[in-house]
């Protein structure tokens, strides 16, 4: 984790979006929570006693008490010896009740043990458990926000209120900083990202407030927040965060520095996700030549894997070979042929022969990736292991071997089902999975798996991204196929909000939901609300796609079936988006009588 010292303890990546990205970064391992709290011990045994409460325990007022229970749990984390994490975890607590009775004065001790305390929580896989302690250790120590201006004075003299360093000294920050972090983190490993991203950007306001906005720490943690951004999806902040890193670490690195080269690898994986692959290309070069400089091969062959995928995303295709090539035999030969490493450039070996025609070197180098994950090396991460098996899932499945990719799926799951962390990850394999049920007319397997997917987003706090209202339309067909059609409507008009507001009314994912939610209300009996949809769905096909497209010679044909029904014409007002869906409950009893639509559903 980035600090306000010198350190680099990096904090538990969050989870990966359901959407997979070919990043150029080296993985990390996941790092102890806090550079405060640090320790490589790994407790196992959760603690048997609570320690007495603070009434109880006349001891507690001794002032030497705390500091000396702090540094006995260090010192039972660091030896893991008799019971280690069961009595670190006492000593920590009994710590931070005896430092809370002094009082004045212990307030950094104090959000020490904290910091302690949570750790041993964290290492034991209660998370949850250490968000409480976290937030009150951050409460602690973090200075009190500015009072706002009286009312009626002038916006400008507002706008000059800058925030003022902690009079309490840089200590103080560094305790404030690493505690928000620290909460960034657990709040990552338990999935939720909003709340991980609102605590990030807490301690680098901190951070810059303490060290000023140019300190090669705060290029760091710029740095490091962008990356969770990148994982929620969130492109745009990412990019200004990282182009912030970028200009810090020019300013005081050496020319072409590693730190340089890290923040363009960055850049490149997030202008790639934004479709600037020529921009992309342009940070790995320079990268490369950074790493080729400081002898770093192996990071030179990981960007070169980078390089191929932007030149497969611009269909030079060969040149792409020439990268994932020359990767491939630095790799083997630094870390040997059975590397999870290894097997990923077969993997996007076998993804560009896919796309250019050529199955049988596709499915070659598809089985070469198998027989890596199948008996991988001593200490390969399961989620890229998992990430691998998903990747050569979507080529199956392309292939048209659906009961193949459904069994890589499931090997996948099985190995992040239980990882803290991962749900994100998780929700994006059960959702592959409930669509390759529903392709093979499994249907309840299919909406149980989607049902799965969308309550793990909605706890992680994903329930306004694109990819969420895609699959509530999906698990909505599920409901279809399997005649829940209250349950399918309810999933298509949450679907149709979450995709009105994150993609917009036009686009062709909200229109797909539109014809779907027309259809069932037609099958509910609601006549009315599915034309008033429909129009809206063809007004906007014409004007994208012109009168003589496929598409909109279908939804006139749908439209044409339904006024029929109604006896009317078609109606050709333009109506308000607010007018157009709003549902009217007492109209939809009173029609009341189901049946099945006289049109289709869209995937």
């Amino acid at each position: 984790m980035p600090g306000l010292a010198a350190n680099d303890n990096s904090p538990p990546a969050a989870a990966p979006p359901p959407r997979r990205l070919s990043s150029p970064l080296p993985r990390r391992a996941p790092p102890s929570p806090s550079p405060s709290t640090s320790s490589r011990a790994k407790p196992r045994k959760p603690a048997s006693a609570a320690a007495p409460p603070p009434e109880a325990d006349e001891s507690l007022d001794n002032p030497d008490l705390g500091p000396f229970l702090l540094k006995q749990a260090r010192d039972a984390m660091v030896s893991g010896e008799g019971g280690g994490a069961a009595r670190a975890l006492e000593f920590a607590e009994r710590a931070a009740r005896a430092l809370e009775r002094r009082g004045e004065g212990a307030e950094l001790e104090l959000a020490m043990s904290l910091h302690v305390a949570a750790a041993i929580h964290c290492g034991l896989g209660r998370h949850a458990d250490a968000i409480p302690v976290l937030e009150r250790a951050v409460a602690v120590v973090t200075p009190p926000a500015p009072e706002q201006p009286a009312e009626g004075e002038a916006a400008d003299d507002q706008q000059e209120q800058q925030p003022e360093a902690d009079p309490r000294g840089e200590e103080w920050s560094l305790a404030a900083f690493s505690g928000w972090m620290q909460l960034g983190d657990t709040h990552a490993m338990l999935g939720r990202m909003d709340e991980s991203i609102a605590c990030y950007g807490k301690g680098l306001e901190i951070q810059m407030t303490a060290l000023g906005e140019r300190d090669p720490r705060v290029a760091e943690t710029c740095r490091y927040l962008a990356e969770a951004h990148v994982q929620a999806l969130q492109f745009d902040e990412a990019e200004k965060l990282c182009r912030k890193a970028l200009e810090i670490h020019r300013e005081h690195s050496a020319p072409a520095s590693l730190e340089e080269a890290s923040d363009r690898r960055l850049m490149a994986l997030i202008l790639d996700a934004k479709g600037d692959y020529d921009g992309a290309l342009e940070h790995l070069v320079l990268a490369s030549m950074t790493m080729v400089a400081n002898g770093r091969d192996i990071e030179v062959a990981t960007i070169d894997v980078a390089i191929g995928n932007t030149y497969l995303a611009l269909a030079r295709f060969d040149e792409a070979v020439f990268s994932y090539q020359k990767a491939l035999t630095v790799l083997k030969s630094a870390r040997g042929d059975d590397h999870p490493t290894v097997a990923s450039v077969y993997v996007r070996l076998a993804d560009l022969y896919h796309r250019t025609g050529r199955l049988r070197e596709s499915k070659s180098y598809c089985e070469n990736a198998l027989r890596v994950y199948a008996k991988p090396a001593p200490g390969a991460a399961p989620d890229e292991i998992a990430g691998g098996l998903m990747e050569i899932a979507a080529i199956y499945e392309a292939l048209g071997d659906l009961d193949e990719a459904l069994k890589l799926l499931q090997r996948a799951l099985k190995l992040l089902e239980d990882s803290p962390g991962q749900w994100s990850t998780v929700a994006g394999i059960e959702a592959q999975m409930g669509v390759l049920y529903y392709m093979i007319g499994r249907y309840a397997d299919s909406r149980n798996s989607f049902e799965s997917a969308v309550a793990k987003l909605r706890a992680s706090g994903e329930r306004k991204s694109a990819f969420f209202g895609v699959l509530l339309n999906q698990m909505g067909l599920a409901c279809v196929q399997l005649f829940k059609i209250d349950e399918a409507a309810q999933l298509f008009e949450e679907a149709r909000a979450v995709l009105e507001q994150e993609c917009g009314a036009s686009h062709p994912d909200t229109l797909g939901v539109y014809s779907n939610l027309a259809a069932i209300y037609d099958a509910m009996g609601r006549v009315e609300d599915a034309i008033e949809i429909l129009e809206h769905v063809l007004k906007v096909r014409e004007e994208k796609l012109g009168t003589a497209n496929p598409d909109v010679e279908d939804e006139k044909k749908r439209l044409a079936e339904l006024l029929k029904e109604a006896g009317r014409s078609r109606n050709r007002k333009q109506k308000s988006l607010e007018n157009l869906f709003g549902t009217n409950a007492a109209r939809a009893k009173k029609e009341g009588g189901r049946r099945w639509s006289n049109f289709g559903f869209r995937s």
